[in-house]
């Protein structure tokens, strides 16, 4: 199954559907799965220590850390990219400019907007660049858009937010796991770990540059955001951490340990290989597609959307073809559990 690099992939899946959804929830590896189930039957049976290992919650970020280069010391975990938005959100000054594309997803916009006092602006996402401006205090953008798949030109935006002392906020949820990824490059990262990154619900990372960190004020902070948790458990805390982690949530143990467990395998395998596999199905896909007459929103994603197509959804689901009806258009997510095969059950069942 899937990618040729030595690793028994075919161990860690076996997908009962020809699954072509990650860009909704990624399948869990069996080591993921195994990780989650063996904490939940020591929380189960009472044993010292059974409610969880901070000592995978640092492994998680240290894992997620190496995937989108940079330190682990920019890193806060949690459990929602909304959250990590609110907390970012808070910080922008009343009646600033909040820049995003057209259409991006809701969980990047809606704590922005329903702050109620920043002027919030919407470009064309192939514009985006060029609408920065002045009086822009952030941009914040999705570098492969989650309804099709279409991909920002991320060093134009990061180019035309410098030129305008503008901060820049990517949520690369559908982006981390299988695009080489440099977060160092933004100001501020979120990322939903269950889709790409193969992780459980309930995991998720924020990364935060060395200056943005003087601008977040920790305000979920609760004894976690201590320099030293120690001594932080009753009171006020005297030191906050000084780093990133300042802006952790408390963490859900049971996602982190499975996530510990998934995001080594994405090391194992290599985010390039995944990368030359996940975008080689997808051109399939895109031919197969021109071969049947239909005409996919252009793009080299792995995320392909068909315009026409979204009522085939059903249909597909009846013949065990998971996909998603996303904005009026069939979707179609290619990840490393998937194989040539799926690819061509996909195309029958839509040739009729």
């Amino acid at each position: 199954m899937g990618i040729d690099d030595g690793t028994d992939l075919g161990a860690e899946f076996a997908p009962a559907t020809t699954y072509l959804n990650t860009a909704v929830c990624g399948l869990l590896p069996r080591r993921a799965v195994e990780a989650v189930q063996a904490l939940a039957a020591e929380v189960g049976a009472g044993t010292a220590g059974g409610s969880g290992d901070f000592g995978k919650v640092e492994a998680v970020r240290g894992s997620f850390a190496r995937l989108v280069g940079v330190d682990a010391s920019r890193v806060a975990t949690g459990s929602s990219v909304a959250v990590h938005v609110g907390l970012i959100a808070a910080s922008v000054p009343a009646g600033a400019e909040v820049l995003f594309p057209e259409g991006d997803f809701s969980s990047l916009l809606n704590p922005f907007v329903l702050r109620g006092d920043l002027k919030v602006r919407y470009a064309p996402l192939e514009d985006l660049a060029g609408a920065v401006g002045p009086q822009t205090a952030l941009v914040a953008f999705s570098p492969v858009q989650s309804a099709d798949g279409r991909t920002a030109d991320c060093a134009a935006v990061r180019a035309a937010a410098a030129a305008h002392g503008a901060r820049t906020l990517a949520d690369a949820t559908q982006v981390a796991g299988w695009l080489p990824f440099d977060a160092s490059a933004y100001d501020y990262t979120v990322t939903g770990a269950f889709k790409w990154l193969l992780c459980p619900r309930g995991t998720s990372f924020l990364t935060v540059g060395a200056a943005a960190q003087e601008e977040l004020v920790p305000l979920h902070g609760g004894w976690l955001a201590a320099a030293d948790r120690a001594r932080a458990t009753y009171g006020p805390i005297g030191e906050l951490a000084p780093d990133a982690r300042r802006f952790d949530e408390p963490p859900a143990f049971l996602a982190y340990h499975g996530a510990a467990a998934a995001l080594s395998l994405i090391e194992d395998v290599g985010v390039d290989a995944i990368h030359a596999h996940d975008t080689a199905l997808a051109a399939r896909y895109r031919a197969g597609l021109a071969d049947l007459g239909h005409v996919p929103v252009p793009g080299s994603s792995p995320i392909v959307s068909v315009p026409g197509l979204a009522d085939r959804e059903p249909e597909l689901a009846r013949a065990d073809i998971i996909t998603s009806a996303r904005a009026g258009r069939l979707r179609a997510t290619f990840h490393l559990y998937n194989t040539e095969a799926d690819v061509d059950r996909l195309l029958n069942v839509l040739s009729g």
